[in-house]
């Protein structure tokens, strides 16, 4: 902040120049992809909803921060963030420790694993040698590209810009299976009509190297203030309630710390 006398000396053009960043300061602008149900997506009228979108405001009323959610595609989260398109991204970034080479992360707000998802009648099994010749889709520049890549030497893996165009695909025949969070298999698609014939291939695939340790708000490197006061606006809307009512209105169980065992039985 300026220093008081230092603003009595001023002009009133002085004044003039200074008053527009500080009132930018204001503003928190978040980065949000909204093509990914049911954490972002877009209501028929063109408004931003989901998870991660309610997330994000309830993080700026708790920091008593405008928010501003700017629609950016997911492969180019990062660099414009780096490019200060925005001062922070919410869109279920996974806390990886390549990732944390470019850019710095908050405290986790959910975490859970990822699932294959094939045709019932696939015939194969989700392993290694299983997929091996299989084509695999999975989201261009998501974690699980890193992950099918590494532990699915002997596949193809076919990329995507949207998680929408996965499914897509997979129901068209062009891939055999896909890779995903298993949330957004389960809401996305494998409770729609798209998904009937669709299931579960084996069981969650967690690994650190790829999945990193949940998913947290990305900010730039050097930004502390900023990261700490997002991780501490996260422990407060889970201890004040408002991140259970978030929760509650698209999931059955706290996403928090994963999945319970019991979900299992449920999904598949």
């Amino acid at each position: 902040m300026i220093r008081r006398t230092f603003l009595t000396t001023l002009t009133a053009i002085g004044l003039a120049t200074f008053a527009a960043p500080l009132v930018a300061q204001d503003t928190l602008r978040i980065g949000v992809e909204g093509a990914y149900p049911p954490f972002s997506y877009k209501e028929s009228d063109g408004t931003l909803s989901g998870f991660d979108i309610e997330i994000a405001n309830a993080l700026c009323a708790e920091m008593q921060r405008d928010c501003d959610l700017v629609e950016q595609e997911w492969d180019g989260m990062i660099p414009a963030l780096k490019a200060r398109k925005f001062d922070a991204i919410v869109a279920s970034m996974s806390i990886t420790e390549e990732r944390k080479r470019q850019i710095d992360f908050s405290a986790k707000y959910y975490q859970t694993p990822a699932r294959i998802v094939a045709p019932k009648d696939a015939g194969f099994e989700g392993t290694p040698e299983g997929l091996a010749g299989k084509k695999i889709g999975v989201q261009r520049g998501a974690t699980h590209q890193c992950y099918a890549e590494k532990m699915f030497p002997d596949a193809e893996v076919v990329l995507y810009g949207t998680q929408e165009e996965v499914f897509r695909d997979l129901t068209l025949g062009r891939i055999d299976v896909q890779l995903s969070d298993s949330l957004i298999a389960q809401e996305s698609f494998l409770s729609k009509d798209e998904g009937a014939d669709y299931a579960f291939l084996g069981g969650d695939h967690l690994d650190v190297e790829c999945y990193g340790e949940g998913v947290g708000i990305a900010v730039r490197k050097g930004d502390d203030e900023l990261r700490d006061a997002l991780s501490a606006a996260i422990a407060a809307i889970r201890d004040n309630g408002t991140y259970a009512e978030i929760n509650a209105r698209y999931f059955p169980f706290d996403i928090y710390g994963g999945r319970p065992a019991s979900a299992d039985a449920a999904t598949n």
